[in-house]
């Protein structure tokens, strides 16, 4: 039955290569807030071994973590041994430039990439061939401008205000925003104190240091452009660093009239979320943007989030501690009913959700192409390390999905008692259009930084 599925759904990925062409088509999208360049580091569990030997840290100090914040080295150390040992994507903040200086020192890097929701995007929606993707940029000297693809459909805004390709902009008094992308891979060992932690699942572990971002800093040209002229799409991000103290709540609830200026051009804005550690940053963003936006993009992590912040703390709970496809689609399905959001994507091991209003202005099939040609993307992103070359974006084309996704979908197609679901990727539920899609799962990715950026602005510019 399996293998007879997995044929059914690669007839339907068969079809990427006529939606990547439809996607040629997309006029504008815009790409919002935070830009900046990440410092790539694969850590092995001997070297982070190594590093907690050099700061003199016990496994007891190592696994008292009292805040997820990074106010001192051993944080750093702390943050990469809980994702390591977890197997779990997480994102810590810092605003002590001692912090920086010892990851600057410490930990070194592979190689600098594009970084931020934002640029990521940027790059993403450039390379599939949007006639002009507009990208906000806080920071543009040339090491950030030479993280944007060489490709002149990829613009931004120089000191004057001058709309350029963004890869030949050189802002020369910014200065360059820089995190720190720490990597690891599923079955390595960490051995401290004579006990052995094996890493469950590839994943990341980002130390965040940017003052500009951390303030929500903006670029007035860019605001000017965008807020009068239409735009398709905007693809909105990077208030999850933001914090209560530094005014985080007050910075978010300024978006709204930005937003209320796209949506008054006609443009779809969909809204990132991203792992938000500061509790009443992440509460203003769910109540005030996440409520006047066209869709949201989630992971499992981010799902549980909006969980603890409106009334659902037993489901977080349930979901925190089994975090499989039947939990994920009552949890989802909730938050769909308490936000009122008319779209709503969930992207977690090996299948990509929706649920949606049946009024969406993108139909359930045009959503199941975009997801379709996400899940094909991201294959080929985490299976050649890059998405700078066109060939990259189809390079997954003909792997078949993965058993895992067909289990899970499975199992939604048994909780809203629909056996077409599994079939089709297509159904209704309480209401709403349920699009649901299993993924190719590549068993060594090269990386997976900006996955998730890429799987939800790619299922929503590529729904044709």
């Amino acid at each position: 039955m399996s293998e007879e599925i997995k044929n059914v759904w690669q007839d339907y990925f068969a079809q990427a290569p006529l939606t990547l062409y439809k996607t040629e088509q997309v006029e504008t999208a815009v790409t919002a807030f935070n830009t900046n360049v990440d410092a790539v580091l694969k850590i092995s569990g001997k070297r982070l071994a190594e590093l907690v030997k050099k700061e003199g840290l016990s496994l007891k100090e190592l696994k008292d973590i009292k805040q997820t914040k990074l106010l001192e080295p051993k944080d750093v150390l702390k943050g990469i041994f809980k994702s390591f040992c977890g197997g779990i994507a997480e994102e810590w903040l810092s605003e002590e430039k001692t912090v920086y200086d010892w990851m600057k020192e410490n930990l070194g890097y592979d190689r600098l990439q594009m970084g931020g929701q934002g640029g990521i995007v940027a790059n993403v929606l450039g390379i599939l061939g949007v006639k002009k993707v507009i990208a906000h940029t806080n920071s543009l000297p040339a090491e950030q401008a030479q993280q944007f693809l060489t490709l002149d459909n990829i613009v931004s805004f120089d000191e004057n205000g001058q709309e350029k390709p963004a890869h030949k902009i050189n802002r020369s008094k910014d200065i360059p925003m820089i995190h720190w992308i720490v990597e690891f891979d599923k079955g390595d060992e960490i051995e401290l104190e004579g006990i052995k932690f094996v890493c469950p699942k590839s994943n990341r572990f980002i130390a965040t240091y940017d003052p500009l971002n951390l303030r929500l800093v903006v670029d007035d040209h860019f605001i000017k452009a965008t807020t009068n002229s239409k735009a398709d799409y905007v693809i909105l991000s990077g208030m999850h660093a933001l914090t209560a103290n530094n005014d985080g709540v007050a910075l978010v609830e300024k978006v709204l009239p930005i937003i209320n200026a796209w949506h008054r051009h006609g443009a779809m804005v969909h809204l990132e979320i991203a792992s938000t550690q500061d509790i009443e940053v992440r509460k203003a963003i769910i109540q005030k943007l996440a409520t006047n936006v066209d869709s949201i993009g989630i992971n499992e992590r981010e799902l549980i989030d909006i969980l603890e912040v409106v009334g659902e703390d037993k489901l977080a709970k349930i979901c925190n501690e089994d975090c499989h496809a039947e939990n994920l689609f009552r949890a989802l399905l909730r938050v769909k009913e308490i936000l009122k959001t008319p779209r709503i994507q969930l992207h977690f091991f090996g299948l990509y959700l929706t649920i949606q209003n049946k009024s969406f202005r993108v139909t359930a099939e045009q959503n199941r192409n975009g997801m379709i040609l996400a899940a094909t993307v991201a294959a080929g992103k985490a299976g050649t390390g890059n998405l700078n070359k066109k060939e990259n974006l189809l390079w997954a084309l003909g792997q078949k999905v993965s058993d895992i996704g067909i289990k899970e979908l499975e199992t939604i197609s048994a909780i809203i008692e629909d056996k077409n679901l599994l079939k089709t990727g297509l159904s209704q539920y309480a209401g709403f259009d349920i699009i649901a899609v299993p993924t190719i799962l590549v068993e060594k990715p090269i990386t997976l930084v900006g996955m998730g950026d890429t799987i939800s602005s790619v299922s929503l510019v590529s729904a044709r």
